[in-house]
């Protein structure tokens, strides 16, 4: 009788969060399915026809094959180096929270809390000022100290993909913070406890004991980055990806400027759909593989 009561109490807690998935993600994908296969110019469009397969084609052709690729391969190399700083932010302040090495935790938690509560757009702007050629404080400061000859351009390239992962990274800290540190906190401490009687170092147990019974929650910070990084808009467009910086225009903004920007001549509502859903489906299929993968990690 508990464990049928302690099973309908877990649906119920889950039930609202279920609901309002299913409501705002899973049916309206399968809802813009039909419209992918239409010629709908903007989300206002009253006239539209059927044209099969026609915006994939377009997207596949010689005029938007190029910026399609472009932006992806761009969206896939920020991926990378924005999957770098889950683990150089979120684990390394976990293991810190973790291991009791800061006193005043409380007052630590809440400032690495803190730019997760900023608008990413706000972030987004502020890194250009920060950078200016002229007037910008940390160009000035790695000037003065000498470790850069000439003002960084943050339009650059190499700029940009470095300065947006550590941005996103900086804001999501605290979230994969939480997300490693309740991975950690399920660690049974009699395990730990018997790798240091057996003379386990620090970083061996890092290795051997707290990794290997981390796999789900390093499996969920994974699925969360790879998604994230193909929906990020706000800090992109805060560095100018709508505003000339070409380096900044990630997959997202990509979406934006040719399904939702409303210039026909740059591409259609439906065609903006069409590629989302090209790019998505192997994103989910990926996350599927994490998923069956973590079962057969799983510690």
């Amino acid at each position: 009788m508990k464990n049928k009561f302690e099973k309908i109490s877990e649906i119920l807690f889950v039930l609202p969060q279920l609901i309002l998935y299913l409501l705002f993600t899973i049916i309206p994908f399968f809802m813009i399915i039909p419209f992918m296969l239409t010629n709908m110019v903007s989300v206002n469009s009253n006239t539209y026809s059927f044209i099969g397969l026609g915006n994939f084609k377009e997207i596949f052709g010689p005029i938007y094959l190029p910026s399609f690729t472009e932006v992806v391969s761009r969206t896939a190399i920020f991926t990378f180096f924005n999957y770098l700083t889950v683990f150089i932010f979120g684990l390394t302040l976990a293991l810190i929270l973790y291991e009791k090495v800061i006193r005043a935790q409380k007052a630590f938690t809440i400032v690495i809390y803190l730019p997760y509560v900023i608008a990413g757009l706000a972030a987004g702007m502020f890194i250009p000022l920060l950078f200016h050629p002229d007037t910008g404080s940390l160009n000035l400061l790695l000037e003065k100290i000498g470790l850069i000859d000439g003002p960084i351009d943050i339009r650059s390239n190499l700029a940009t993909m470095i300065i947006l992962p550590l941005l996103v990274g900086w804001r999501y800290a605290g979230y994969n913070m939480a997300i490693f540190l309740v991975g950690l906190s399920s660690i049974p401490i009699e395990t730990i406890e018997a790798a240091k009687i057996d003379g386990a170092s620090y970083f061996q147990r890092l290795i051997h004991v707290y990794l290997p019974q981390m796999v789900p929650f390093i499996m969920l910070a994974t699925i969360s980055c790879l998604i994230g990084s193909f929906g990020i808009f706000d800090e992109p467009v805060g560095m100018g990806g709508l505003a000339g910086n070409r380096n900044a225009q990630l997959f997202s903004l990509y979406l934006y400027r040719i399904g939702v920007s409303g210039q026909a001549k740059i591409g259609t509502f439906s065609m903006g759909m069409a590629a989302s859903f090209i790019v998505n489906i192997p994103l989910v299929a990926i996350a599927i593989y994490l998923l069956r993968l973590q079962r057969r990690l799983q510690y």
